[in-house]
């Protein structure tokens, strides 16, 4: 029988990925840089691959060291919950998280799930609202964290998450080809709709508004109906929609970034234990993957990361 992987060796192993050093790696461990490099040989020896490669004066992941990354952090999440689960003194109470609609269909279930396993005794309360008025309730401390649409302007959230802001359409209809393009955005404080009406009137296209709405779900039908196009990050993308780009006369958006709001509260604990589960959820939430005839594995969503969705791809079965 094969021994079993050490997790000391792998918690160094993503401490080192992590921080992009042996040095600075050593330092978060509590160990000595010589220590820290003999672990990662015996880790090497243990795999049989070669986990790191001379990248210049510094090392980076092989790609069998990338390969390995993925299941040390599980493993590592793993044995988090497995002790979570027998330790008297684990978290309970009430908090209280809010999530715009967009970002809730797609992350909340593995969000809710890994976070319910390792803090069973912790009652979640979730209300789905735009950034906009997460923030508020943040303020205010009608929320204790909050999963929003970083803005850089005012730097209210820790990013957690980035995906490219794309521009869709129906797989079903024109509708991007009218000479006055028909939109459908967020209200007039949505971070995606200033980009989108930027990048638009660089571009001199004419536009009208024809659908103003906080919900993800009136967007998308607009969109899917063929009646309006939308700016969407890739989580928000549905069956039936396609992806717009420069051969459609569509001009590039700034990625989406996903951050994390926290209040000031006296559960501080079980805040930071909720923004850790977020974290590691959507870290190892994968985008869907494209096969090269442009069809979607909606399966291999919860997959390794697959590959960036191109302009001109179609969301298949709507």
């Amino acid at each position: 029988m094969s021994a079993p992987l050490d997790l000391d060796q792998l918690q160094t192993f993503i401490m080192i990925s992590d921080t992009g050093s042996f040095t600075r790696a050593a330092e978060e461990v509590h160990r000595t840089q010589s220590a820290v490099s003999m672990q990662m040989r015996r880790l090497e020896e243990r795999i049989g691959k070669p986990l790191f490669e001379k990248d210049g004066r510094s090392n980076r992941l092989t790609e069998e060291g990338e390969r390995l990354l993925s299941y040390a952090r599980r493993l590592m999440h793993l044995n988090r919950e497995t002790l979570a689960a027998f330790d008297d003194r684990r978290l309970e109470g009430t908090i209280r998280i809010g999530t715009p609609d967009d970002y809730a269909d797609r992350f909340l279930p593995e969000i809710m799930a890994r976070f319910a396993r390792s803090n069973p005794r912790v009652e979640l309360t979730v209300i789905c609202e735009p950034t906009f008025n997460l923030v508020e309730h943040i303020k205010r401390g009608h929320l204790d964290l909050a999963l929003v649409t970083h803005d850089d302007s005012k730097g209210q959230s820790e990013v957690v998450r980035r995906e490219p802001l794309l521009w869709v359409s129906s797989a079903n209809h024109a509708t991007h080809e009218h000479e006055i393009l028909p939109m459908a955005f967020g209200r007039p404080t949505c971070i995606w709709r200033r980009s989108a009406t930027d990048v638009l009137d660089r571009m001199q296209r004419d536009y009208r508004i024809l659908f103003s709405s906080w919900s993800a779900t009136v967007i998308a039908a607009a969109v899917l109906s063929g009646l309006a196009i939308s700016v969407l990050p890739e989580c928000a993308l549905r069956p039936g929609m396609r992806v717009l780009g420069e051969a459609d006369g569509f001009g590039a958006l700034p990625d989406c970034k996903i951050g994390i709001m926290r209040a000031h509260t006296a559960r501080a604990d079980v805040v930071e234990a909720l923004a850790r589960h977020i974290a590691e959820s959507l870290d190892n939430i994968s985008v869907p993957a494209i096969e090269e005839t442009g069809t979607f594995d909606f399966a291999a969503l919860t997959a390794l990361r697959g590959k960036r969705l191109r302009p001109g791809h179609i969301m298949p079965g709507w």
